[in-house]
């Protein structure tokens, strides 16, 4: 793992409507909302830079307390509000505790801090 890059969670539920194997196909993720709606995620969207590493993430239902990793990509750029993507593994079924990982989007995540461990127990090909 390479200390300077910054990882990211994002989701692809948009309001119950499973957008992951468009965005595999397709070779990027967005944000399903507005940016006028929730500006905080559209400003991490945008702080994701290329090189950055990327894994689509799922709630396991109510109060579950982890989720599930589906797919790891590596970013290529962040254009038009798209996040361009080189999907390295879309069928993962991993299960990892979701540090509250519930919104559309989380990050960036480094080697600087407690959640190490966890970042590599995401991350890991």
């Amino acid at each position: 793992m390479n200390e300077h890059l910054h990882y990211w969670l994002v989701g692809a539920n948009w309001s119950g409507d499973d957008q992951a194997d468009a965005f595999y196909r397709r070779g990027y993720w967005e944000l399903g909302w507005n940016d006028n709606d929730q500006p905080g995620m559209a400003q991490m969207r945008d702080s994701i830079q290329e090189k950055d590493r990327i894994a689509i993430k799922a709630m396991r239902g109510q109060g579950a307390k982890t989720i599930t990793i589906k797919a790891l990509g590596i970013v290529k750029e962040v254009v038009d509000k798209r996040v361009y993507i080189t999907w390295l593994i879309t069928d993962l079924n991993r299960e990892v505790s979701a540090k509250g990982c519930f919104s559309a989007i989380h990050g960036p995540y480094d080697f600087s801090g407690k959640d190490e461990n966890w970042i590599r127990e995401v991350f890991c090909l």
